[in-house]
């Protein structure tokens, strides 16, 4: 496959064909994937890229990020390090350890402490672990980000694994409501919770259906989530991605269709990286979307516009 013309200054923006088995590790994408700079535009037209900073948004608070140890999970803990979050719990699960360990160097990088906890959320008593960690840690929760989730394909219905169907809800929804319901008691009025969705629960996907269900499910668990706690002046808000180069998708796609993944794309001809998701976090979790609450940011360069 020759190599495509994308108008871009990220050297990462096409992926090579490559494929990897689940969960995927960030060290192991071809070219690479970026964290922490953005593409900026000069009035030519010309793209370059700008490293985040930060501005004191999150000064002082604290954090846990599901599946923080990669992808979008990686790039929003490293930017609420540079806004000041001065302490982040990671959750990743034991195969993802050496991922976990360079997120932890490049956010202690950024000024914050780390606590990486490694275990399988799809287990509740390992949610519950995760929560009293952070706590034990840093003794206060402000901010709770619920990353972490998996797919994997199927091309007939009548053929899907229903014990991979089950699977698959444990670990993109029901531990969300495992690790929110242990977090709660620790959150107050100011505290902001971040669910990470998926475009697929807006357009459907043919051969994700059942992630497609998750995320639909993650939707509504948000804005239901949003409207319960709202007089508890406590947040939940989601982030609904596109085509993002991340190793979830090199660990479940063939190596045709990662080589290129993203190209067509309607904005800027590619898929996005994980930096470009990284800001709508930063945002949500502070004091910035202080009055928006059961809403999701949709990042998914026009690849679907409509139900919001």
């Amino acid at each position: 496959m020759s190599t495509p013309q994308v108008i871009t200054a990220y050297p990462v923006a096409i992926p090579h064909r490559q494929r990897q088995e689940l969960p995927g590790l960030d060290k192991n994408m071809k070219p690479g994937v970026e964290h922490t700079k953005l593409e900026a535009w000069k009035d030519d037209g010309t793209p370059v890229l700008v490293e985040y900073k930060g501005s004191g948004k999150l000064e002082g608070k604290t954090a846990i990020i599901t599946g923080g140890d990669s992808g979008i999970g990686r790039a929003a803990a490293i930017m609420f390090a540079r806004e000041g979050c001065k302490g982040i719990t990671i959750s990743h699960l034991p195969q993802e350890a050496e991922d976990a360990k360079d997120a932890k160097a490049a956010i202690e990088a950024a000024g914050a402490k780390v606590n990486l906890v490694s275990g399988d959320l799809t287990v509740t008593g390992q949610c519950k672990a995760l929560v009293d960690s952070h706590m034990k840690e840093f003794g206060k929760l402000n901010i709770l980000v619920n990353n972490a989730s998996k797919q994997i394909q199927c091309e007939k219905l009548e053929d899907i694994d229903l014990n991979q169907v089950e699977h698959t809800f444990r670990s993109n929804i029901l531990q969300m409501f495992a690790v929110t319901k242990f977090a709660l008691p620790h959150m107050n009025r100011g505290s902001s919770i971040i669910n990470t969705t998926s475009v697929t629960a807006y357009k459907g996907y043919p051969t994700l259906v059942d992630y497609s269900s998750t995320k639909g499910a993650i939707v509504s668990f948000t804005r239901s989530l949003a409207v319960q706690l709202a007089k508890r002046g406590i947040r939940a808000n989601a982030v609904a991605p596109g085509v993002v180069i991340t190793p979830l998708q090199a660990a479940t796609r063939s190596e045709e269709e990662m080589e290129g993944l993203g190209v067509g794309m309607p904005l800027h001809n590619r898929g996005g990286q994980p930096a470009e998701l990284g800001p709508a976090y930063v945002f949500l979790a502070s004091y910035d979307s202080n009055l928006m609450t059961g809403q999701v940011i949709h990042i998914n360069a026009a690849e679907h516009i409509g139900d919001s």
